[in-house]
């Protein structure tokens, strides 16, 4: 019998949840902020700053652009994370990453050794064609994936 995932424990001790700044990232975040709390998890909130090659053309570096997203991110969930205490407290910690989001994803679960990735659905169209992050994570079929509308 194959134990990839069992650990000793019960129920998840690293949540994964991959962040950008969308709708469906931010309920994705908020289903897993609330099943961390539930499991007395630790969230990993992974939010992976895209290369963006085309910005250097245009004249703004892409570094500097992801970087700043990645602050109002973290800006963001502080300030929430702050209004919301003595009320609903889960431990979080705010990973960011360069690269592909789904590589990126990929990497901060396995380092976290994470035992659940969550993630919200993707709003573009496309990826019913090339397939979205979300279903490369299930299809990769390494850590339990949920898809948050």
């Amino acid at each position: 019998m194959p134990t990839g995932f069992e650990r000793g424990t019960d129920g998840p001790k690293v949540i994964v949840v991959g962040v950008d700044g969308s709708d469906t990232s931010w309920r994705a975040t908020a289903y897993a902020a609330g099943l961390a709390r539930r499991q007395n998890a630790l969230l990993a909130i992974v939010y992976v700053q895209p290369v963006l090659a085309g910005s250097v053309a245009l004249g703004a570096p892409a570094a500097e652009v992801t970087e700043e997203v990645a602050e109002e991110l973290l800006t963001e969930i502080r300030e929430t994370a702050e209004q919301l205490r003595g009320i609903f407290e889960v431990r979080w910690r705010f990973h960011t990453f360069r690269g592909d989001p789904y590589a990126g994803l990929v990497r901060a679960a396995d380092d976290l050794k994470a035992d659940a990735v969550i993630v919200g659905a993707s709003e573009q169209a496309g990826h019913r064609i090339v397939g979205s992050v979300a279903v490369r994570l299930v299809k990769a079929g390494r850590w339990p994936v949920t898809v948050v509308p």
